[in-house]
């Protein structure tokens, strides 16, 4: 099927959706839900192509892991429907209203934005979590994902559009998906210059598709950031509560948008933090570090490296800390792996400073005991999500209670941060009079 007609099918779904009520969306929702659990063997035959193919074109294990689906990661897609079916339907609800002094009465109301349209690589679960989230608020949606997920998503729109068009009220022409190919990427440029045709487009992947689509999108977008995340360890900091948060927010997962890139560590508690990172990091993460930072971590893994070999029996038990000298290039850089940079600040300004000139305006986290050192972090730094003593890796929709996500908004009209079912709606006015004339 041709663009073209999409756009065409998509508008005709957005138009007979938008004006469904939730009762009836919601019973839609669940037998859709219904439909993935019951073929979910299905869609992991076809993850499983994918995942091979990744695998075996040397494709990192990190970003393997964004790709690949088993059943665990399919019953958190389900129950992230679950929550969304559970909200209260945007569509409708009004935002404001008052009468004019000459009778008029005006009424600001939550509408659909329509055809809405997202770019995304990998991450087969978007392709439900973006249906889910555009079908409660009334919008049909275009799914363009990257070739490397293709028969995942392929099989999962299938399931999809099967349910649709068997529930009674379902809109299957809500929901298309686009056919990629490998380098082909003549859709993507096809998409960004649909005026008219699509209401707003969403890039969710790497810094590469994200700058691709604002740099040369003619039709609205909302910008989902990269993730170049940091962590301040200012010299108030619980250490060892520095030392955990650390670690989740780097090894978890660290080939998602929400791990931290880079490690700032007040100089006065530099040796003692750094020297505990080593200890708990094991050897799992490269480290980046300036000057100062590059001479305190080699110290601490020799020392490290002399007690492991102290203990009876334990030699090589952890493989050895790789610690390599920063180049400029390094500050501000997405890793998606087992590497971060670290760099030695004099206080919370010089952090603040050194994050809002090489973050991307995505999750900031500041781990301290001194309150004002906390409120002026979360009012300085320009983020989406600025965090006080917890991981940077809540920053998600399921986290933020929000079910499903559409990704994580970096810019700040429109939407800003995880976004949910209403960073798919627009407003409208509706004004009623007795016959006034201007």
């Amino acid at each position: 099927m041709s663009l073209e007609e999409s756009y065409k099918i998509l508008r005709k779904g957005a138009e007979v959706l938008a004006l469904q009520n939730a009762q009836t969306k919601n019973r839609v929702l669940k037998i859709v839900k219904e439909a993935l659990d019951k073929n979910r063997q299905k869609i992991l035959a076809e993850n499983a192509k994918d995942v091979k193919r990744a695998r075996d074109a040397g494709v990192k294990d990190s970003l393997v892991d964004r790709l690949s689906l088993d059943d665990k990661k399919i019953n958190g897609i389900l129950e992230s429907m679950d929550v969304v079916i559970a909200q209260t339907d945007p569509i409708g609800e009004e935002v404001a209203g008052w009468k004019t002094p000459n009778g008029l009465c005006i009424r600001q109301v939550r509408v659909p934005i329509g055809v809405v349209g997202i770019i995304y690589e990998s991450r087969p679960n978007v392709t439900v979590d973006a249906f889910c989230l555009a079908y409660k608020s009334g919008n049909s949606i275009l799914l363009r994902g990257s070739s490397s997920a293709y028969a995942s998503n392929r099989a999962i729109v299938d399931v999809i559009k099967e349910a649709l068009d068997k529930a009674e009220g379902g809109v299957p022409d809500a929901i298309e998906l686009v056919e990629t190919k490998e380098g082909d990427h003549s859709d993507v440029d096809a998409i960004l210059n649909a005026v008219g045709k699509i209401d707003v487009v969403l890039p969710r992947g790497g810094k590469k598709l994200i700058q691709n689509v604002v740099q040369n999108a003619r039709v609205p977008v909302i910008e989902t950031g990269s993730g170049v995340c940091h962590l301040y360890v200012d010299e108030s900091a619980d250490l060892e509560m520095a030392v955990t948060i650390a670690e989740n927010a780097k090894i978890q997962r660290p080939g998602v948008c929400n791990a931290i890139e880079c490690i700032l560590v007040n100089r006065k508690v530099a040796e003692d933090f750094l020297e505990r990172l080593v200890e708990r990091f094991a050897g799992r993460v490269t480290f980046h570090a300036d000057p100062e930072a590059l001479t305190i971590l080699k110290e601490a893994a020799l020392r490290e490296a002399i007690a492991q070999n102290a203990e009876e029996g334990s030699s090589g038990k952890n493989p050895a800390t790789k610690i390599l000298a920063a180049r400029e290039e390094d500050f501000g850089n997405e890793y998606l792996d087992y590497e971060c940079c670290v760099k030695i600040v004099d206080d919370v300004n010089e952090a603040i400073s050194y994050i809002n000139a090489h973050n991307t305006k995505h999750s900031e986290s500041i781990i301290t005991q001194d309150m004002k050192n906390a409120r002026l972090f979360q009012s300085k730094v320009d983020a989406a999500c600025v965090y006080v003593n917890a991981s940077t890796r809540f920053t998600d929709g399921g986290e933020f209670g929000f079910g499903a996500e559409l990704g994580i908004s970096t810019q700040k009209l429109h939407a800003r941060g995880p976004m949910g079912i209403k960073a798919l709606t627009t407003t409208k006015y509706l004004i009623e009079g007795e016959g006034q004339i201007r």
